[in-house]
C-alpha cells in the first residue's frame, strides 16, 4: 500500500471499534465540504484515514457529493510519523494570536499534549471555552498537515501551581528560563537509561517577561530542572519551537 503515502489528504474519523480492509466509511461536515468543494475529490482518489490513537485507514472514494463522502478501506496501517519520546508543552499564554501559533507548531513538532499556564506574568489571562476548542481545531489542522496519527489533547487554562501538580515524577520535566540553567542534551544524558518507549518529557515554557523566581524555585521543587535555550533571549512564541525541535533532535526523532 506504499502507493498511499504521507502526502494524500488525511482526515480524522471515530473508528468504534476498528476497521478492516473492505470497510466503507462515510464523512460529512466540514470533511465532505473540503474533499469535495476545495480538493474537488472525485471517485477512485486517495486518502489516508485516521482513528486519531495511532492507526490509519488508506482509503479510496467510492462516491464524493456535497454533504458526504464516502470511502472504501484499503488496508489498516501503523502510523509511523508519531515520535516515540511522549512530549508535553506546559506554555504559559502569551498576548494576542500567539497561543494559536504555538499549538500549531507544537503539533507539527510532535507534542501529544499542550497545557496553557497562568503564570505571574501572564498579561492575557483568557478563560473562555470556545478559546479552547478553537486551539483544539488548530490541532487537528496541524496534525493533517502535518502527517500525524495522533491529534494532540488542549488542556484547559490552568493556573501555575495547578499545572505543577499535573507533572509525573517519572517524567523528565525541564522548564526553560531566561536566567540560564543546564543544557538540554546535559540532562537527557542523566536519563540514558530510559527508552525512547518509555521516555516522557514535560517542557514549561514562559509568556513575555519570563518567569518569577519563585516560580522557578516552586518548579525545581516539583522536579522540573531549570534548563537554556542559549545566551540570546527569545520569544514566547519562538522559545517553544526551539525547545521541542532541539528535544526531538536529541531524541532522534528530527
Amino acid at each position: 500500500m506504499d502507493s498511499i503515502d504521507i502526502r494524500f489528504p488525511r482526515f480524522f474519523i471515530d473508528a468504534g471499534n476498528g476497521l478492516k480492509a473492505g470497510d466503507t466509511v462515510m464523512l460529512g461536515g466540514d470533511d465532505a465540504k473540503h474533499i469535495c468543494t476545495v480538493l474537488r475529490m472525485k471517485a477512485g482518489e486517495k486518502a489516508l484515514l485516521c482513528n486519531g490513537s495511532g492507526l490509519e485507514y488508506p482509503a479510496e472514494i467510492i462516491r464524493a457529493e456535497k454533504n458526504h463522502a464516502e470511502f472504501k478501506v484499503m488496508a489498516v496501517r501503523e502510523n509511523d510519523s508519531e515520535p516515540k519520546v511522549y512530549l508535553r508543552l506546559f506554555q504559559c499564554v502569551p498576548k494576542g494570536d500567539k497561543l494559536d501559533y504555538i499549538v500549531q507548531k507544537a503539533t507539527e513538532l510532535g507534542a501529544l499534549e499542550i497545557i496553557p499556564v497562568i503564570s505571574k506574568r501572564c498579561v492575557s489571562r483568557p478563560i473562555s471555552d470556545k478559546k479552547i476548542s478553537r486551539l483544539q481545531k488548530i490541532t487537528e489542522a496541524a496534525a493533517k498537515q502535518s502527517g500525524r496519527g495522533k491529534i494532540p489533547l488542549v488542556h484547559e487554562f490552568t493556573s501555575f501551581s495547578d499545572a505543577l501538580k499535573l507533572h509525573k515524577k517519572e517524567n523528565t520535566g525541564i522548564i526553560f528560563y531566561e536566567n540560564g540553567g543546564e543544557r538540554v542534551n546535559t540532562i537527557f544524558e542523566k536519563r540514558s537509561d530510559v527508552g525512547l518507549e518509555d521516555f516522557a518529557v514535560d517542557v514549561f515554557i514562559g509568556s513575555e517577561g519570563g518567569f518569577e523566581p519563585m516560580e522557578i524555585e516552586a518548579a525545581a521543587a516539583a522536579g522540573f530542572i531549570p534548563a537554556s535555550l542559549g545566551k540570546r533571549i527569545l520569544r514566547t512564541e519562538t522559545a517553544p519551537v526551539a525547545a521541542l525541535a532541539v528535544i526531538m533532535n536529541l531524541t532522534g526523532e528530527i
